[in-house]
């Protein structure tokens, strides 16, 4: 990206962490986009200019972190069956380094409790999934050599599946971002249920 693409980017991101810590404390019938573009600092404007509802402005977070589980995969080592390679990328996306991560963790909590409730904000969550799911089908065909197209099109469902289904559970109790019962632990969980035909 250019300079004034990454500036957008980031803007959008700020925008994105402002919704998502509002959602997660006030709901969503509590936050309105005047206070989503006043805690990022910016102008109403601007944030219209960037998003069209409330709702939609949770999308760049999300997306950031989807997008760097399917980084880590990217990046893994060729050695790795497909199956450990997915399972590693998972674990190392969820994990929990310092008191920042612990804070997106509960952010992602209150923002998937407040979308039970707002038809628009599961479509959100819904659409970046399966974005993520797309994006994951051609690092999955590259990995997988000569696997045909479905069963590498059932890779990338189940395996964006097990992520989603673990940090939904995990949103809906009250474990904690790290150790038994957080994000982490309960994707690897649903990985190793929804990939074990493909083999390791």
């Amino acid at each position: 990206m250019n300079l004034t693409e990454r500036r957008k980017a980031a803007t959008q991101l700020e925008i994105a962490r402002a919704a998502a810590a509002l959602f997660a404390e006030r709901g969503s019938d509590g936050t309105t986009a005047e206070a989503i573009a006043e805690r990022a600092g910016v102008s109403l404007r601007t944030f219209y200019r960037y998003f069209r509802t409330k709702q939609d402005s949770v999308a760049p977070l999300l997306a950031f972190g989807a997008g760097s589980w399917q980084d880590l995969l990217a990046a893994a080592p060729r050695d790795l069956s497909l199956p450990d390679a997915l399972e590693q990328a998972a674990v190392s996306a969820l994990a929990v380094r310092d008191d920042g991560d612990v804070e997106s963790f509960e952010w992602t909590r209150g923002l998937l409790r407040a979308a039970a409730g707002d038809p628009a904000l599961l479509a959100v969550w819904a659409s970046v999934n399966q974005e993520s799911e797309q994006r994951l089908v051609p690092l999955l065909a590259e990995r997988a050599g000569d696997a045909d197209d479905l069963r590498v099109r059932l890779a990338a469902a189940a395996a964006t599946t097990a992520i989603r289904v673990a940090v939904e559970a995990w949103a809906a109790g009250d474990a904690p971002a790290d150790g038994a019962g957080s994000p982490a632990e309960l994707a690897v969980r649903c990985m190793r249920e929804l990939t074990a035909g493909l083999g390791r």
